[in-house]
């Protein structure tokens, strides 16, 4: 495959200036495979091929899911359309074995046995790879599997037009190979990849399921065995009531349900007859239950695709994230007698799942076997065992999950008094005055009186005009005495302790130990005090993972530095020190000897009264993940973050990438569903912040901590994704549930969504570390940056190269100078400098020589991922090539354009 050299890189490194600068620009070399994209009204799109170059038609539908692209190619309910992924960025994390086979004999990394989909389009292609379980790239998989894929499509522009017109046929096409454009949903789909002959899976299980292969992901098979069945996988026009089992199922499966007219005359059957085993049917299986049912189906306007749709139980209320791909939809209201919805979608109303209200039968529209996508409604096959198991005593509404019992319940409140930040200083202050003043438009919103406490004059949120303000505004320290004085007076019957970082959690914390809360009568909206010292305390925190075997690094909590020097020897050298209820990071550190961990423990404890030491993990990958807990305990995850540094520095110091970059589906989601999981356990309502270790060549993790509170990270996660974190966490601590809040960008659907970005954005730190002489550039887990930036961009490279230029008016991005283009040191360690971090270690980076094999030995020795070796590697190669296309300008040709006018692009270098 030709190189992709980038343009936006550099651009202004080369006095392109502004005014000439294109998003997503590429250069490519001549040999580059070209194509079209041609759709049905005549529109036109010009593509780069990596993929088997070969014509193919089809319907064009469009997927928001940030991971899983293997998992999605091999969904059997794509055949016959052109996927278009709207993630800008493909082919990060490659592809594993695909050919691997699981210990039923399915394929074990993809959910089928062939790339289903007639071809792929994105708008950036990663032709190198950064993961430990991949064997080819994505380019390498599509041609062995002879499927054609695009990039350099502008897929939010066809996004759009799937969006506005809905169904949209078209081809990919290329120069000598002509093909008509046909609507694969005139075919019978479900014939094409139904088996065709029966298959037995988890033979000897004492539970027989017959499914019906109308398209059968591999995962649906393995957690039906999983839970103790013996799967009898037989063909879509199986005649069903020849057969014995104890539980019928109806698969997943592509195009149009109403075609599949033998297998709704086979069901039917089932249904009007007096068998009493349950019948359990996901995506193509509700449409053929409900049309065997006598209800009927329509093509919706353009489909259900992704992996954050959410959907609402209608027995019990309780909300889902779940995964879908389907085109057509149930008509709620043409259901006949003795049937009801079970399940709809909280965003456009739709039908997500209908139920016999006698007979044991039920579905889901959505997919809860996941593979891609999130797991909360993995309990539904648990379900459809639980009534197989009770026979004639199960119903549907025994065997789901109960109503859930409110968290806490909030009495109602009329004044609440919100704790803004601490003084303005490193590590707090500044990213919460966007949490404090969210907060008092959500209190004002549902007319509460509202008192404010904060020390910061030149703050948004104590202003004295504009909508939406506090009633109220005490320019005070955020201190336990100052804030029992302001209770005295206000008398506030409700306290917001999350919104003002740790320097008002703590002080809450004090107010609550106190009996200050309890003598005046003030509820603490939100988490609980008990909850937020679950987190805070390491020894407390350390015992409730533990509880529930959740993965924490190997660690001991003391309150001496003696207790510290034998916790270290009993676990072992290299240590983190961490601090009980420290902000920013401060007295933590990493400790390599005794001499190190006696002098930040004496540190540590002179600010703190607990200290945590555990077992290093420095080199790990860190990733974050942002939860939403609501009191009927709906949950979800808002954003995720990689950190371009590994393990060992803090957060606020670290650059940080949103969404994640390396994980593949597999690893983005164990650690979606942990968050979840560890946030009910704590009993967060509201929002929080988890921060994980990966192994990053394994699937092994560890917990770092959780922040019960909105942190610098939730800023930055509501900025990167338009999800008004505090506000709609302010709101959940009035006991409002989150389905009930409204999408704040959309003003229709709900907030119960999880955002699924289009764009990368990066997030760097801005240090002043050069103001004092002899200051060391070093970070670690203690914070040290005094700002930070945030880009956002179509490519990773377009998103970094603008926060770099944002950190300092002399940084033209990533380039090989210090800032203000300070000399280096006379006697230069370069591999010193790359092995240890530092704030400048990013142009450090772009010192080294253009040579892969000297990239790779100096990332791997202190762990940068090797997909910021890569992207490092063609930034350089792009300033190299680019002003070597400024010499031989005039010898180019338009055939080396992607978009746009090169000849006008490089008159700009001059």
């Amino acid at each position: 495959m030709s190189k992709i050299l980038t343009v936006c890189g550099v651009a202004k490194s080369l006095r392109l200036g502004w005014r000439n600068w294109r998003t997503s620009t590429r250069l490519l070399s001549m040999k580059a495979q070209t194509a079209h994209l041609v759709l049905e009204d005549g529109t036109k799109m010009k593509g780069y091929s990596f993929g088997h170059d070969q014509s193919a038609a089809g319907e064009l539908v469009f997927n928001t899911g940030l991971v899983g692209y293997p998992e999605a190619l091999t969904d059997p309910s794509y055949r016959g359309q052109i996927l278009t992924l709207t993630y800008p960025i493909v082919g990060n994390y490659g592809v594993p074995n695909t050919q691997q086979l699981d210990e039923l004999g399915l394929k074990k990394n993809v959910e089928s046995d062939r790339i289903q989909v007639s071809g792929l389009l994105v708008q950036d292609y990663s032709s190198e790879y950064s993961h430990w379980n991949s064997v080819k790239s994505l380019a390498q998989w599509l041609q062995e599997e002879k499927v054609p894929a695009l990039f350099g499509i502008d897929t939010r522009m066809l996004t759009k037009i799937i969006r506005d017109k809905g169904t949209v046929l078209g081809k990919i096409e290329f120069d000598g190979q002509l093909v008509e454009i046909t609507d694969p949903n005139q075919r019978n789909l479900v014939a094409e990849v139904s088996t065709k002959d029966i298959q037995v899976f988890g033979k000897g299980n004492p539970i027989k399921v017959v499914a019906v292969d109308c398209g059968i992901k591999h995962n649906i098979i393995r957690l039906l065995v999983k839970r103790g069945a013996e799967v009898h996988l037989v063909p879509w026009d199986q005649d069903l009531m020849s057969l014995e089992y104890d539980g019928l199922f109806i698969s997943n499966g592509p195009g149009d349900p109403s075609l599949a007219k033998t297998l709704i005359q086979n069901v039917s059957k089932v249904l009007e007859s007096d068998r009493s085993q349950p019948v359990f049917g996901i995506c193509m299986g509700n449409q053929i239950t409900a049309l065997a049912a006598g209800a009927q189906s329509y093509k919706l306007p353009m489909g259900n695709r992704g992996q954050n749709q959410p959907v609402v139980n209608v027995m019990t209320g309780q909300a889902f994230i779940t995964a879908q791909n389907h085109g057509y939809g149930i008509d709620s209201e043409s259901l006949p007698p003795g049937w009801s919805p079970l399940f709809i979608n909280a965003n456009d109303g739709t039908n997500e799942g209908i139920m016999h209200n006698t007979k044991p039968v039920f579905t889901a529209q959505f997919h809860p076997e996941a593979k891609g996508g999130p797991t909360d409604t993995e309990f539904l096959f648990d379900a459809f065992i639980s009534l197989i198991r009770n026979g004639k005593e199960g119903s549907i509404a025994s065997v789901m999950p109960k109503k859930p019992v409110l968290v806490c319940c909030f009495p109602q409140v009329s004044k609440v008094l919100v704790l803004g930040s601490g003084g303005l200083s490193i590590g707090q202050a500044g990213e919460f005055d966007y949490s404090g003043s969210q907060a008092v438009k959500a209190m004002k919103e549902e007319n509460l009186q509202t008192v404010l406490i904060n020390p910061n004059i030149a703050s948004v949120q104590t202003n004295e005009v504009g909508t939406k303000q506090a009633d109220s505004v005490y320019f005070l320290p955020i201190t336990p005495e100052f804030v029992t004085e302001v209770i005295k007076v206000e008398r506030p019957d409700g306290i917001l302790l999350s919104m003002g970082g740790q320097t008002a959690l703590n002080c809450g914390v004090e107010l609550f130990q106190s009996g200050v809360l309890q003598k005046y009568g003030v509820q603490v909206l939100g988490t609980p005090v008990e909850s937020i010292m679950a987190t805070e305390d390491r020894q407390l925190f350390s015992d409730k993972l533990m509880g529930i075997n959740e993965k924490i690094a190997p660690s001991i909590a003391v309150k001496t530095v003696a207790d510290a020097l034998k916790a270290a020897d009993e676990i072992g050298y290299p240590v983190m020190l961490r601090s009980a209820y420290a902000l920013g990071g401060l007295g933590s550190g990493l400790c390599a000897n005794k001499e190190k961990l006696e002098d930040t423990a004496r540190k540590a404890l002179a600010m703190s009264s607990q200290i945590l030491v555990e077992k290093s993990l420095l080199g790990w990958k860190e990733v974050e993940y942002e939860v939403v807990r609501d009191v009927a305990d709906n949950c979800v995850t808002v954003c995720n973050m990689e950190n371009f540094d590994p393990l060992g520095i803090h957060t606020g110091d670290s650059i940080v990438v949103a969404p994640s970059q390396t994980l593949s589906n597999e690893e983005y989601h164990m650690l979606r569903e942990t968050a979840i999981k560890v946030v009910r356990h704590l009993g967060i309502v509201g929002e929080c912040n988890i921060q994980y270790a990966l192994h990053p060549s394994s699937l092994e993790y560890c917990i770092i901590e959780v922040n019960a509170r909105l942190s610098r990270s939730s800023a930055l996660a509501s900025k990167a994704t338009g999800y008004p974190l505090a506000f709609v966490a302010a709101k959940l601590a009035l006991g409002i549930p989150l389905p009930d809040i409204k999408n704040a960008v959309s003003e229709q659907t709900t907030a119960c969504f999880e955002p699924s970005l289009d764009y990368i954005v990066t997030k760097i730190p801005r240090w002043d570390l050069d103001r004092f002489h002899g200051m060391s550039r070093e970070i670690g887990s203690a914070m040290k940056s005094v700002g930070e930036v945030m880009a956002v961009g179509r490519t990773f490279e377009e998103s970094i190269q603008k926060a770099l230029r944002m950190c300092h008016p002399s940084v033209d991005g990533f380039v090989p100078h210090l800032p203000l283009k300070r000399a280096w040191a006379e006697q230069r360690d370069l591999q010193r400098e790359l092995s240890l971090p530092s704030s400048t270690r990013i142009f450090s980076l772009a010192q080294v020589e253009i040579d892969y094999l000297k990239f790779k030995i100096v990332t791997v020795f202190q762990n940068i991922t090797v997909f910021t070796v890569f992207w490092s590697n063609t930034a350089l190669m792009s300033i190299r090539d680019i002003k070597n296309i400024q010499k031989h300008k005039k010898k180019l040709t338009d055939r080396t354009l992607l978009k746009g006018s090169l000849c006008n692009l490089l008159s700009c270098f001059n």
